[in-house]
């Protein structure tokens, strides 16, 4: 290591915070490959008295520096918070697990009870899981009250490790007399799915001790969301639940609205995007109005849900004395029923906790449609069942029965934006029929930048130079931007940054996944910039990344509108 690399390092830990137990490496873009570059970092944990939480979040840290590390920690058995989320970045997958071994089984040996165990947005998919897998298991968890596992990419098998472990540490500690008592869970953005949901649905139920849960953003549908709530109604202390941006439909919905009405503490419920359209809504009121007296917070927003539902919805918090917000935006009300919302909780002395209804959807009078879409998707669902099982059972078929029935035409299944998003095509597009491009906007959080940077991607990606899938792509394209850049909250600058990542023009220290061909992301951006939405001030940064790094190798004409002033 070299001594001005050194002294950078010293520099850094000279700012080191410590106090109440606590010893933190936050934020200093430590990068500790080996086991010289982790001496100080090792130093400081082995003077430190009665570390009870160690920070370093937002560092690097290398197989070879985690096991010197680990072996400072073996002696620390006060230790009780883990604040280790964002700490292997720039790291290859395969180096993760072996460091989170080490750390673990320095913690085992230490004899730690932890407290909290916050891993987030280290990316270490599903064999991550298991580099934490025996720490769970361990006396060293017995005691933990907060696991936080937000954006790690764990997958359906990831979720299914961890449900594993959650239940065999409190098969254990039930054993030694102190079972586990978990009281706050995170796992956003893992893309649990259905399975993943469900295995940990299971280790939610005989926990029985959950107080928040928050797992938005992981592609649960209606299964997935059933057995949660089942779960959740045997945890009675829940408090919050964030399922925010899954699909409930109105059977989740249903399913959740029932679980309500057996809670007795809950403060916040997060249905944000959940797509439980008028029917769940209802549901949900009447679990509402029936009890839940302790609620501060409701978010319904984006759900598809009309204006008779969303009335319900308001007349049920009357007696809410405790409620700070509602939020009832990018649903489909129309002007005139946003005031007459206004006016009744005006009449409930209630005006201040409705949040804005800026992204409306306007009224739409047809009952008929929405009934028919919920029927689509639950018939989608069934036929995604009925192929997987074809699909087990392909080998036992007999071939005659195969030949009768490959001369019967079989209609395409349905597709949703979830389906789309995860697997883009310009068929699948083009089969989401006319309101395409509002179904994808009303689905896509655009406060967060990635989030929509992601979508255009995906939309791009199906470009092709043929009248229908070009004005699908144009159409949702602007559907989605006209909400993006018309909110006020949203970062226009880190928008084109994080773009200008995923295109490959711009380094990140992150590895990040760029698109394999520019193409259509380069066609959609040449309408972007053509359109009132777009602000003209991104122009010329966008002009700029594009010709210095792609001139000669790449038809720029596709850029060629975009003004350089």
């Amino acid at each position: 290591m070299a001594s001005e690399d050194i002294a950078k390092l010293a520099e850094s830990l000279a700012k080191t915070k410590v106090g109440g137990g606590q010893l933190s490496f936050k934020g200093q873009s430590l990068k500790l490959n080996t086991a010289e570059d982790a001496e100080e970092v090792i130093k400081q944990i082995e003077e430190f008295d009665g570390l009870e939480a160690l920070r370093l979040e937002g560092n690097t840290v290398g197989v070879e520096a985690a096991k010197v590390i680990a072996k400072a920690l073996e002696k620390k058995s006060e230790l009780k918070r883990c604040h280790w989320s964002d700490m292997f970045t720039g790291r290859l997958r395969s180096e993760i697990p072996p460091a989170l071994i080490s750390l673990g089984d320095a913690l085992i040996a230490a004899g730690a009870q932890l407290v909290e165990l916050d891993l987030s947005d280290n990316a270490f998919g599903p064999d991550g899981v298991r580099g934490f897998e025996a720490l769970l298991k361990s006396p060293a968890c017995y005691t933990l009250q907060e696991l936080k596992l937000n954006n790690c990419g764990m997958g359906i098998g990831g979720g299914k490790i961890l449900a594993t472990a959650l239940k065999e540490c409190h098969r254990k500690s039930s054993a030694q007399g102190r079972p586990l008592a978990l009281k706050i869970f995170v796992a956003g953005r893992n893309r649990l799915e259905n399975d993943g949901a469900t295995a940990l649905a299971e280790a939610f139920g005989i926990i029985g001790t959950l107080e928040e849960v928050h797992m938005p953003q992981n592609g649960i549908n209606h299964p997935g969301i059933t057995a949660l709530a089942q779960a959740f109604a045997i945890n009675p202390l829940l408090k919050v639940i964030n399922l925010n941006d899954n699909t409930f439909t109105e059977k989740g919905a249903v399913a959740m609205a029932e679980t309500l009405k057996a809670l007795r503490q809950i403060e916040v419920i997060n249905f944000g995007d959940c797509l439980v359209r008028s029917k769940g809504a209802v549901a949900i009121a009447d679990a509402v109005k029936e009890g839940l007296h302790k609620l501060k917070e409701l978010n319904l927003s984006f759900c598809e849900i009309k204006r008779d539902a969303a009335l319900t919805v308001v007349e049920a918090i009357e007696d809410k004395t405790e409620l700070e917000k509602l939020d009832l935006n990018g649903n489909c009300l129309g002007e005139e029923v946003c005031e007459q919302l206004h006016e009744i909780l005006e009449g409930f002395n209630m005006a201040s906790v409705l949040g804005s209804l800026s992204d409306d959807e306007g009224d739409e009078d047809d009952d008929e449609e929405e009934e028919e879409e919920d029927d689509e998707e639950e018939e989608e669902e069934e036929q995604q069942l009925k192929e997987r099982g074809a699909e087990e059972q392909e080998s036992l078929t007999p071939k005659k029965i195969i030949d009768s029935q490959a001369s019967t035409p079989v209609p395409s299944p349905p597709v949703d934006v979830a389906t789309f998003l995860a697997f883009p095509s310009p068929e699948k597009l083009l089969r989401l029929g006319p309101k395409c491009s509002v179904l994808i906007a009303q689905q896509t959080d655009t406060s967060d930048v990635e989030k929509v940077v992601a979508t255009l991607l995906r939309i791009s990606s199906v470009f092709k130079d043929e009248a229908p899938v070009k004005t699908a792509v144009h159409e949702t394209t602007d559907a989605l931007m006209k909400k993006a850049f018309g909110s006020a909250t949203f970062n226009s600058d880190a928008f084109i940054t994080n773009l200008l990542v995923h295109m490959g023009l711009l380094k990140s220290e992150e590895k990040i996944k760029t698109v394999p061909s520019l193409y259509g992301i380069l066609m959609t951006l040449n309408h972007m910039v053509q359109q009132d939405y777009f602000p003209k001030s991104l122009a010329p940064v966008l002009s700029a990344f594009v010709t210095n790094e792609l001139v000669g190798t790449l038809d720029l004409t596709a850029l060629q509108v975009i003004p350089q002033s």
